[in-house]
């Protein structure tokens, strides 16, 4: 008996890895959909900025390009829309220092409920908001940005 009881015990785990014990490949990933910032657009749409993930959202673009400041998403998203592509909106703005000069920074924004690819959902009447913001022309913004 021990030794099919020994048999079994491998064979019963790689038929769990064979079926899948993972998650479902078609499962969203998790990110947090607190509100960290919020606006409204000359249009009246309004427009979070959610705590996120580092693909969507405050952690995704605070990190990867270095915007740290509500203000820095609020200049742009209180202009007109720039480009429109059915629920996606890019507003531009610019931010100047006297010392360092002039970067345009770039907000996008999904207003929808879902992203284009349906991974992520902000819940029923909800809007996924900033989707990401960064600094034309280059992979961080410079530090000044954020003063």
């Amino acid at each position: 008996m021990k030794k099919i009881s020994a048999f079994l015990s491998p064979v019963a785990a790689a038929a769990l890895l064979v079926a899948g014990a993972a998650a479902p490949a078609s499962a969203a990933p998790w990110w947090n959909k607190k509100e960290k910032c919020g606006a409204v657009d000359p249009d009246g749409r309004e427009i979070p900025t959610r705590i996120g993930n580092a693909e969507l959202g405050w952690n995704h673009f605070t990190g990867r390009h270095n915007i740290r400041k509500c203000d820095l998403l609020n200049i742009p998203l209180g202009g007109q829309v720039d480009k429109k592509k059915g629920a996606n909106l890019e507003y531009l703005g610019v931010a100047t220092n006297r010392r360092y000069g002039t970067v345009k920074i770039v907000v996008v924004v999904r207003h929808a409920r879902k992203t284009d690819d349906g991974r992520y959902d902000a819940g029923k009447g909800n809007t996924i908001g900033v989707i990401t913001a960064y600094c034309k022309g280059m992979q961080k913004c410079p530090n000044w940005v954020n003063q």
